[in-house]
């Protein structure tokens, strides 16, 4: 099993000079050293419209790492979008080494339509679409921008996530594995160091062709040390969420060494297996009614909801498919053919070695 970096190595991490420059630019926002810029990443329009996705860059009075804080890849997933709005003016450029870009919003047209998941100019997943195509459509071309903008240049890429509208889920952070050690290393010492008490394990293969698709994945497969946590729920920005992802992404840095910050990592989280994970989808529209919580336990065959047809006839019962954690359930009662209806997570003894998953 991996073993958690020390801080001096965390520290040893984050003491390479890739933004030893003067100033560093992403898109309009160029920051001086010691200053804090915002501005935005320009997507002309192509066979769809044009895009311009808002952009921080605090560049640090010393030279350091890179780390990019993205989120709104969902733009109704409002937590991780306010969240990563009150991270960057919190970032003392004075104080820090490195460079802080943090992306708070890539899905604009979410955001203004209210629309889950997808990108509603073109119907496309702007967390599935990596490395997109400057050709392509305003998802591609978007996500091509923020690939050669954003990630290529990190160190250390961080996807802010939380419950879309329709989703009722407890906070978590991801522990995605390459099987690189030293990079897998790197990546549990960061979702330990972020706070969030339980970790989904996930294994990924960098030969897969689709390994890239995701955010998380691209940077995973790029060379990244790569980090993605959730909290949010059903539209609602409660305190308690948004603080956990704004001391979390200040704790990165803190472990990182680019700020002073104390740090202390969980000590014993609750391991989750990502790749064993159990998601139910409705196979029919309807309505659905949750009989469990979020972060309830589970076993086997316990009822996890019930659906009805439009007219309130009941249609039957949701059962959990296997033994483990609620980590979210439908939060709204509409559903249709494919619409996520519950996610049940296995717990962990502790985190088996990497093992490239099967196809």
């Amino acid at each position: 099993m991996l073993r958690l970096l020390s801080t001096a190595a965390l520290v040893a991490l984050a003491a390479s000079t890739a933004a030893a420059q003067d100033t560093f630019t992403v898109g309009t926002a160029t920051a001086a050293r010691g200053a804090i810029a915002y501005g935005t990443l320009v997507v002309p329009p192509g066979p769809d419209s044009g895009l311009r996705i808002p952009v921080v860059v605090v560049h640090g009075a010393h030279p350091g790492r890179v780390v990019a804080f993205v989120a709104g890849s969902h733009g109704t997933e409002y937590t991780s979008i306010v969240a990563m709005q009150r991270l960057a003016p919190r970032i003392d450029a004075a104080r820090l080494a490195g460079t802080v870009v943090v992306v708070p919003l890539i899905n604009v047209a979410s955001i203004e339509g209210m629309t889950p998941h997808l990108n509603p100019v073109d119907r496309k997943s702007m967390n599935g679409n990596y490395p997109g195509d400057t050709a392509g459509t305003q998802t591609q071309r978007a996500l091509a921008a923020v690939a050669r903008a954003v990630v290529d240049p990190a160190d250390v890429v961080v996807d802010l996530h939380g419950g879309d509208l329709d989703e009722d889920l407890r906070p978590y952070s991801y522990w995605f594995r390459g099987g690189n050690a030293a990079q897998d290393s790197a990546g549990r010492a960061l979702a330990l160091a972020f706070g969030l008490d339980h970790v989904i394990v996930t294994d990924v293969d960098p030969a897969s062709p689709t390994a890239g698709r995701s955010l998380s994945g691209y940077a995973l497969t790029k060379g990244k040390t790569v980090l993605v946590a959730e909290a949010g729920r059903s539209g609602v920005v409660a305190p308690a969420d948004l603080a956990a992802l704004v001391d979390g992404s200040l704790n990165v840095l803190g472990a990182l060494g680019m700020l002073p910050r104390a740090v202390r990592p969980v000590a014993h989280p609750v391991w989750l297996g990502g790749n064993a994970s159990a998601r139910l989808a409705a196979d029919s529209g309807g309505m659905f009614f949750a009989a469990v919580a979020r972060d309830t336990r589970v076993r086997k065959g316990d009822v996890v909801g019930r659906t009805t047809d439009y007219h309130g006839r009941p249609t039957g019962e949701v059962r959990a498919p296997i033994d483990g954690v609620v980590t979210f359930v439908r939060g709204v009662p509409s559903m249709w053919p494919r619409a996520t209806l519950v996610n049940v997570a296995p717990v962990l003894a502790s985190p088996a070695p990497w093992a490239r998953p099967t196809p």
